[in-house]
């Protein structure tokens, strides 16, 4: 989100001054490279560069091609073979990244409809899932490059020029799939020119609840910033939870655990991480996530002290479904030898950005092979597929 949303700020700059764009997106890649598919990249007719579709070393090349759809006024699709040293020698620099990767650059327009920044402003705001389509032709370069052409949201509604082809319907139908799934997907449709789709299913932002305004709580809303994650901070101190120390929160609620949910929306990318080192105050705010079987509730402190709020809930009534114990968390944060503050934080950021993408957090080195991405994209789906219960 935070690279679509610079790329929407820096296309509003530039037309407001008059200069052309062009928009590169990864459409598929086949083998390894450092950016997967959907990665994208706003190319100006001066050269700035929003964005990222390599790690730098194809931007350069991109950027000439760029120069030339925007002359042209028209989509073009280009593929690089990181595998083969001719492209090497080709581009001057060491690719190695083991992989073919195709991208489609296309010119944009404000007041175009389809206009893929359009697209994008009509979902970034909001916190709904959506699916973005991508068109293009890889077996005739030479024909008609749709481009980013449909979006799909709120289960049927779709926004954007969509296509004049004859299988508008299998590719709506197809997006809708994606959709209720949660697994971007490449489908290929036969016509007289045949077509391949890049099915992107993009989850809303991440909705980072911060309950406790503690000194340990900025890093943990700087690391979040980074990432440009929507962020709450809650706490019951009003002389604690102030914006002169907590300058980068998108909202600050201050009140009792009973009060300070209710103004606040749910849903499978909202994480809580509850850190006010005040027992009571996150007993009781675990007390209501709970039911809420969030994807991600954790707690600071040792493990027996979630236990010991575990057990004070249910001697106090209530009743703890054994479903919701899987996403709680504590102590909070991946097991990366954290000392400080900073580090904590570091550590329970990674951990929730492990746990939204089905993964254990473990060294790139053990990484598993192909053959073994099935289980890790069944984990992905089972996180992105259950359904919030308020």
């Amino acid at each position: 989100m935070k690279e679509l949303r610079a790329i929407v700020n820096n296309f509003d700059r530039a037309s407001l001054a008059g200069k052309q764009c062009a928009l590169a997106t990864v459409v598929k890649v086949e083998g390894s490279a450092y950016r997967r598919a959907g990665a994208r990249m706003l190319i100006t007719e001066d050269g700035e560069l929003t964005g990222a579709i390599s790690g730098g070393c194809l931007e350069g090349d991109a950027l000439r091609k760029a120069r030339l759809v925007m002359a042209q006024l028209k989509p073009m699709l280009v593929t690089y073979n990181t595998m083969d040293d001719d492209d090497d020698a080709k581009f001057g620099v060491g690719l190695g990244c083991n992989g073919i990767i195709h991208i489609l650059i296309e010119p944009i327009f404000a007041e175009k409809p389809g206009c893929p920044i359009n697209l994008f402003k009509a979902f970034l705001n909001r916190r709904d899932v959506v699916v973005l389509v991508t068109l293009f032709s890889l077996e005739n370069r030479q024909a008609e490059q749709p481009g980013t052409c449909m979006l799909i949201q709120n289960k049927e509604q779709v926004i954007g020029e969509g296509t004049t082809l004859n299988f508008e319907g299998l590719l709506l139908q197809d997006g809708l799939e994606v959709l209720k799934n949660g697994l971007s997907t490449v489908k290929h449709y036969q016509a007289a020119i045949n077509y391949t789709a890049f099915i992107e299913y993009i989850p809303p932002n991440i909705s980072l609840i911060i309950v406790g305004a503690g000194n340990d709580a900025i890093p943990v809303m700087e690391h979040a910033a980074i990432l440009d994650w929507d962020i709450t901070l809650i706490d019951g101190r009003a002389n604690y939870a102030v914006e002169t120390r907590f300058t980068k929160v998108n909202r600050i609620i201050i009140g009792k655990p009973d009060k300070a949910l209710a103004d606040i929306t749910f849903d499978q990318r909202t994480v809580v991480i509850l850190m006010t080192h005040n027992f009571n105050y996150d007993k009781a705010m675990l007390q209501q996530l709970l039911p809420l079987n969030l994807v991600y509730v954790a707690t600071l402190g040792p493990r027996k002290r979630l236990e010991r709020m575990l057990t004070e809930i249910t001697e106090e009534g209530m009743e703890i479904d054994s479903h919701w114990l899987k996403n709680i968390y504590g102590p909070a944060g991946l097991d990366i030898g954290s000392e400080n503050a900073d580090e904590i934080a570091l550590s329970i950021i990674a951990e929730i950005k492990a746990v939204l993408h089905g993964r254990m957090g473990t060294s790139l080195r053990y990484k598993m092979s192909a053959d073994d991405q099935t289980s890790s994209a069944q984990a992905k789906q089972n996180l992105y597929s259950v359904a919030y219960k308020p």
